[in-house]
């Protein structure tokens, strides 16, 4: 293999795998969301896109070459969230018109506006899967369907409504853009256990446990050598639980119901010391 024949190593961690999900509601700080967040069951993917604009304020300046990076402006970033969607709800329908309501006399009646209202901006997430059990996330802020409705039909298929929502600036906060991003390393369902032992053998051979379960362990230790009282200290998410978890008649260690990682610090004394 050649010097410049590889990949990061991080590379499985990090591939964004299958379509995702278009949701209403997701919070980074704990990852999931609930049936009702779904906006709508996709084909073809989705697209999502941010897109700067710059313009170059050397560019009529006598002698100045084009393309210098210090006459390079920021003009805007032009964020978009694609996709083509098979739901038809009357709520899908309105999102993807944009400027729309649902009869309020008629649940199943959406019509057209000819203004544009403020409630018609709302955010949307792209949640997908990570290769490694995170996840990757996109916030759009005060989206709006600037594509309109295209409803494509098919024989012995499937209908199809197109969908292109708009990220947009707030005059009330010029400086925060419409679109942020988020990759999420996987939630762990296990807490730690960490043991230091010195001439003492534990019959928990394990790294890890699951969260909220029941810890247990017996220690020993090899002839010549006691384990005492004040031998052992245990840990659990940080605080010291020797008291209720170490039992040194019998050389137990026992946890109901862990709720942090969990550390253990044993050492045997010698019989001759």
């Amino acid at each position: 293999m050649g010097r410049f024949t590889a990949i990061p190593q991080d590379t499985f961690e990090s591939l964004q795998l299958d379509a995702g999900v278009l949701l209403k509601n997701f919070d980074p700080a704990n990852p999931g969301f609930e049936d009702e967040d779904l906006i709508t069951a996709t084909t073809g993917g989705i697209t999502i896109a941010a897109t700067p604009t710059f313009s170059d304020q050397f560019e009529d300046v006598d002698n100045a070459p084009n393309g210098v990076k210090e006459g390079m402006k920021l003009d805007s970033w032009e964020t978009s969230i694609a996709t083509t969607g098979i739901n038809t709800s009357p709520e899908m329908i309105k999102l993807s018109l944009g400027c729309a309501d649902i009869d309020p006399n008629n649940a199943s009646k959406v019509t057209l506006r000819r203004d544009v209202l403020q409630t018609d901006f709302t955010t949307i997430w792209w949640v997908g899967d990570r290769a490694d059990g995170g996840c990757v996330a996109v916030k759009l802020k005060n989206a709006l369907s600037t594509g309109g409705l295209s409803l494509q039909t098919t024989k012995n298929g499937k209908g199809q409504t197109s969908i292109t929502l708009t990220g947009h600036v707030s005059i009330n906060a010029q400086d925060e853009m419409p679109m942020e991003f988020y990759s999420i390393d996987p939630v762990t369902d296990t807490w730690s256990v960490t043991q230091t032992l010195t001439n003492v053998v534990s019959s928990f051979a394990g790294s890890s446990i699951t969260k909220g379960g029941n810890f247990s362990a017996t220690l020993a230790a090899p002839s010549g050598y006691t384990i005492e009282a004040d031998d052992v200290a245990v840990t659990v998410g940080g605080e010291d639980v020797t008291s209720t978890a170490w039992d040194s008649s019998t050389s137990k260690i026992a946890i109901s119901g862990v709720t942090g990682n969990v550390v253990i610090t044993a050492t045997a004394t010698s019989v001759n010391a």
